[in-house]
């Protein structure tokens, strides 16, 4: 049997859902290994330990705490430090991160630091003899290569909402460690993490992403957007690069090759015609719906539902209808 190591993302005191999906999927490859542990490894401020449980019922048997009160913000050096000197004492056969905007920067740092290979974007995986196979999207997400990672320990990077968060309870011993180095001596130093408008889902996140672009003509117009996602109740606001160019929208809210990858059950594309880039962005989300008044656009190709109309009508009708459905619920 073989332990599986988990890195558990944090934003200040608070867990991320990312850091229990990689939880959740370390428990899976650990399960398909043989039933080994899965330990997961938290850093953060002074208070993150009061966490530990919540890591513990998504399948954790160990969950080490680094706490420090240097690690109010994500640090990059001191992170890498200790995900590595934990997963060299571990001997694991495995290392979970997510390919969020954190994962992505810490992950091929830690596998870098090991000398092994990364594999990132992973939407699956299963184990097959002494291999770890994987799916990973190529080419902008119009073709899905199957790897096999043999190498130990094997780091896989999941993208973001392709494996929901599972309570699967442990006993999730709790173990408290130091930071492989002094936050105070570390080169790079964050000052601040700035995140998007307060209350928000994390598009990465959600589970409903509704997306505009230059259908819905001028910058006051993505209201209808933002309308429709508060029906909802749970989901994010999108945008496409050349709505954020414009300035009609946050660059954080861009979905695409050069912006966001989301993964949700329900994606809504509004006013979007389907340029390359943006359809890398939001490709292998669940269930594709657009709305476009041009029969032709490229979207429709990829959708599981198009309607071809005026969004100015459309988008409010679907609105209210959204709100009359949560009413009989």
């Amino acid at each position: 049997m073989a332990n599986i190591f988990a890195f558990v993302e944090s934003r200040g005191s608070e867990l991320r859902k990312v850091g229990l999906e990689a939880t959740t999927a370390a428990r899976l490859l650990a399960d398909a290994s043989g039933g080994g542990e899965v330990h997961a490894l938290v850093i953060g401020p002074p208070g993150i330990a009061a966490k530990a449980d919540q890591i513990g019922q998504h399948g954790a048997d160990v969950v080490i705490v680094v706490e420090h009160a240097g690690l109010g913000n994500y640090n990059p050096e001191v992170a890498t430090a200790t995900a590595v000197e934990r997963v060299k004492a571990g001997g694991y056969r495995a290392a979970v991160f997510s390919t969020s905007a954190q994962g992505r920067d810490l992950s091929p740092r830690v596998a870098a630091r090991l000398g092994v290979s990364i594999v990132t974007d992973v939407l699956s995986f299963e184990v097959e003899g002494e291999a770890i196979v994987v799916r990973h999207p190529l080419n902008i997400g119009k073709v899905i290569a199957t790897l096999a990672i043999s190498g130990t320990p094997a780091v896989i990077a999941m993208r973001p909402n392709v494996i929901s968060p599972a309570r699967n309870a442990k006993a999730g011993r709790v173990e408290t460690a130091q930071p492989a180095i002094d936050p105070a001596s570390a080169r790079v130093v964050v000052r601040e993490t700035r995140q998007g408008s307060g209350g928000k889902l994390d598009l990465a996140e959600a589970p409903v992403v509704i997306a505009g672009g230059r259908g819905l003509k001028a910058a006051e117009n993505f209201k209808l957007v933002e309308d429709l996602a508060t029906a909802f109740g749970n989901a994010a606001v999108g945008a496409t690069r050349a709505v954020t160019d414009d300035g009609w929208r946050p660059h954080s809210d861009q979905i695409g090759q050069t912006g966001r990858l989301v993964s949700p059950e329900l994606y809504i594309a509004v006013g979007i015609s389907g340029a390359v880039q943006h359809l890398a962005g939001m490709r292998i989300s669940k269930t594709i719906v657009a709305v476009n008044k041009d029969k032709d656009a490229p979207i429709f190709k990829l959708a599981d539902y198009g309607i071809v109309g005026d969004v100015f009508e459309i988008i409010p009708a679907l609105t209210e209808a959204v709100r009359e459905a949560k009413k009989q619920h």
